[in-house]
């Protein structure tokens, strides 16, 4: 079975994971390169534009969030007309390998990233963390991280108790610790929920001048995946690529929430968390006047009743 190429990116949701790596690999041939960097991570390159994505996902997350289980960064290059790097894992590996690191030592080395006018680098959660820890081998990149990790080693982050058994995982070598390696990038962006309070602490860690940390309150612990059912991080992208990720910019882009029913409940939930039924009854009113929502417009009729009680 092979993918068409009458379209990009092809349709790969057919394929065994063995075929489909194969698969993957023959397209990053055909149309770049593709190079096996062990036995848990590849390097899938599409060349087209000027603009180079490098983008860390896991397989995994691949097949859980893409219609055509391929790369995201293959839809920028399908809407955008960039090139992309795609450095994929076998699962959450952090991509904490030397053979990882080898790769962009000899990327560094040829002068790769040199071969493009702008490159951004991205990833969420542990492929945040590698965004960040492996932009120090394009000096001058731009950097978009969704909830990252600093780092795993427990001397300095003791406090999350998430991924309590990859500890023994090497964060103090090469690569190693993600905020210092930013520091050679021209601009980049932390995006987290800091009601999501470990990943709140995690990114108080990449406080550096040249970091501007974007806050998504009431988005919860999935925000690559919320991104993209909004549709809004094709554009977030654009806006690193092109400095244009201001304040204004980012709010407006983001009140595409307003539609978004997960973004509301929990809203909501935090609302009636407060006990604060007057801004409850504003959200639960404003929401069905927009869009067919029964939670809350039951949500409104216990709040209008609790309101005329209260009257009597």
């Amino acid at each position: 079975m092979a993918a068409s190429s009458n379209s990009f990116p092809p349709d790969m949701t057919g394929f065994k994971r063995g075929d489909w790596l194969m698969e993957l690999r023959r397209l990053g041939e055909e149309r770049g390169f593709a190079e096996p960097l062990g036995r848990k991570h590849a390097g899938i390159c599409v060349e087209e534009g000027d603009t180079l994505l490098v983008s860390f996902e896991t397989m995994p997350g691949i097949e859980a969030l893409s219609p055509t289980r391929t790369p995201f960064g293959f839809d920028m290059v399908a809407q955008r007309g960039w090139s992309n790097l795609a450095v994929l894992s076998h699962g959450d590996t952090w991509f904490r390998d030397p053979k990882v690191y080898e790769f962009f030592d000899q990327l560094q080395d040829d002068g790769f990233f040199d071969e493009f006018d702008n490159v951004v680098f991205y990833g969420a959660g542990p492929c945040g963390y590698a965004a960040a820890a492996y932009s120090v081998a394009a000096p001058g990149a731009r950097v978009l991280m969704l909830q990252p990790q600093a780092t795993l080693d427990p001397r300095v982050t003791e406090w999350d108790d998430r991924f309590s058994e990859h500890r023994r995982m090497d964060f103090t070598s090469r690569y190693g610790y993600a905020p210092d390696m930013l520091d050679a990038a021209q601009r980049a962006y932390v995006l987290y929920d800091p009601y999501e309070h470990l990943d709140a602490m995690h990114s108080a860690l990449f406080g550096r001048p040249n970091v501007t940390r974007y806050r998504l309150p009431f988005m919860g612990g999935a925000l690559q995946s919320d991104l993209m059912m909004l549709d809004v991080l094709p554009s977030i992208l654009a806006g690193v690529a092109e400095d244009t990720l201001e304040p204004v910019q980012f709010a407006q882009l983001l009140r595409a929430r307003r539609e978004h029913p997960p973004y509301l409940r929990k809203l909501l939930a935090r609302l009636d968390g407060q006990d604060r039924p007057q801004l409850a009854h504003m959200l639960c009113k404003n929401v069905v006047s927009r869009m067919n929502a029964p939670r809350f417009r039951r949500r409104l009729t216990q709040l209008e009743a609790q309101a005329e009680q209260g009257k009597d």
